[in-house]
């Protein structure tokens, strides 16, 4: 299987801070990976920088086998790096359909009837406002819009934190439809749980450098890594 993402040894300052210190990862064509850490381990700068939000001093990024480390976010965005960030950034005036329409690409293989078969709720709310949204709503809604983008490469940041397990349960099973349809992601999220519910790989970042890889099954077994990194098992 071939890599459609690399990143390779790069390097993040917010002013004079040193946030990522050399992260290296690759992700494969329709790979599921997640990249856990602590708060402050360089999860989201990782993710800026893939999207070109930052643009890395030191290091390379490469999607598709092209350089992506000093393109605009745009030109970045063009490539198919889609990142949902944590506030979601749901545009509160408009209805849901409006907020979907806006990110439709004419050649998108995700169109509005097909987000809508995804996301049940969705179309129910159609004609709502994006700030009449639950929080669960306003995911769904920010992961539907990025799929009418036409992504190559899905980035979730904390898609599920706060939300209700109920709610958590469907947006785990949308993803894994999301992921079954040939999306490559990368997801950022504290809920080990639902990690390890749907990820192939997974890499922990710690004080801006990748301290440990390993695949799925070979994770869930190992305590002591989740404890030593996250200060977490599961349950």
């Amino acid at each position: 299987m071939s890599s459609i993402l690399n990143v390779d040894q790069i390097h993040a300052y917010y002013g004079k801070s040193h946030v990522l210190q050399g992260v290296s990862l690759r992700i494969d064509e329709g790979e599921l990976v997640t990249l856990l850490g602590r708060n402050g381990a360089g999860k989201t700068t990782t993710l800026k920088a893939i999207a070109g939000v930052l643009q890395p001093p030191q290091g390379r990024i490469s999607f598709a086998g092209q350089p992506t480390h000093q393109l605009a976010t745009h030109h970045v965005a063009q490539r198919g790096i889609c990142l949902v960030p944590e506030h979601r950034g749901v545009f509160k005036l408009l209805t849901v359909e409006e907020n979907l329409l806006l990110a439709l690409r004419k050649d998108s293989p995700w169109q509005l009837d097909d987000v809508y078969r995804i996301f049940p709720r969705l179309k129910e709310r159609r004609s709502n406002g994006g700030g009449q949204l639950s929080g669960g709503e306003q995911q769904m809604l920010a992961i539907g819009r990025a799929l009418m983008n036409k992504p190559r490469l899905l980035m979730l940041d904390e898609p599920v934190e706060g939300l209700a397990p109920v709610i958590v349960e469907e947006i785990v099973a949308q993803l894994k439809v999301i992921k079954a349809a040939g999306v490559t992601i990368l997801l950022v999220e504290q809920n080990l749980e639902v990690c390890t519910q749907l990820a192939d790989r997974h890499y922990i970042i710690e004080q801006g450098r990748i301290v440990h890889e390993a695949g799925n099954a070979d994770f869930i077994a190992d305590d002591t890594v989740k404890d030593r990194y996250l200060g977490v098992g599961i349950a």
